[in-house]
């Protein structure tokens, strides 16, 4: 039997605007289960990134609850949120967020700094996501000299060399070609497969949908449509 990783009850979230505020989820119920391969698809404004940032502990409800990996994030500290993504979640956005004066292993061993973890162990850790995402020849490289493609593989290896519970992915592959786009997919599809890492994105991008294995359709703030399916991707890039 799955064990939930993500379970939220009739969450809300509104934000103020001027003296009214503007609702952008509405009574939000959802289970994610361990090893799921799943999306947020709705156009802009349906709540997908909303909902996304707050199972990330980087926002909170304003009503309802948003359990993650056994946490509750309304009641989290800051201290508390930041010790969850710290060590749990790892972020893939469609910015890659790469420091530029820093190498690729520097930008890839910055999450493990964070941690207890010694010098060689970083090493092994950072080598081994770099070999996951096929960049091992890259590793002295800094960010600027690297493609589109490569800088998102970099981000990708950096959300994973922790061997994070849950990666969220919001459009990570808005600013790719094609091409680049299903590399970087089958990349973290093989790496679901071979971690069991659950991961939960937030797109529109059909490129993306067609690689999930679950759908939850948002429209206006609330769940339209939750389905399991086959991917439908097509082989040519």
């Amino acid at each position: 039997m799955s064990n939930s990783i993500i379970k939220i009850e009739q969450l809300t979230k509104s934000f103020p605007i001027g003296k009214s505020s503007f609702t952008a989820l509405k009574g939000v119920d959802l289970v994610i289960n361990e090893g799921e391969f799943c999306g947020l698809i709705g156009p802009s404004g349906s709540g997908k990134t909303t909902l996304l940032n707050i199972v990330g502990s980087l926002d909170v409800p304003t009503e309802g609850s948003a359990e993650v990996l056994g946490q509750s994030i309304g009641d989290l500290t800051p201290r508390q949120a930041a010790k969850l993504r710290k060590e749990q979640l790892g972020f893939i956005f469609q910015s890659y967020n790469l420091l530029a004066v820093h190498t690729v292993f520097e930008n890839v061993e910055f999450p493990l700094l964070l941690l207890d973890y010694t010098a060689s162990e970083r090493k092994k850790m950072v080598m081994d996501a770099l070999e996951w995402v096929g960049l091992t020849d890259k590793v002295n490289s800094r960010p600027p000299t690297l493609s589109g493609g490569e800088s998102q593989r970099v981000a990708i290896a950096r959300a994973m060399v922790k061997k994070p519970s849950l990666v969220l992915a919001d459009e990570p592959t808005a600013n790719l070609d094609a091409a680049n786009s299903h590399h970087i997919l089958q990349t973290m599809e093989s790496l679901n497969k071979e971690l069991k890492t659950t991961f939960l994105f937030a797109t529109h991008d059909e490129k993306v949908i067609s690689y999930l294995r679950r759908k939850i359709f948002l429209i206006d703030g609330m769940i339209d449509k939750d389905e399991i399916v086959t991917p439908t991707r097509e082989v040519k890039v």
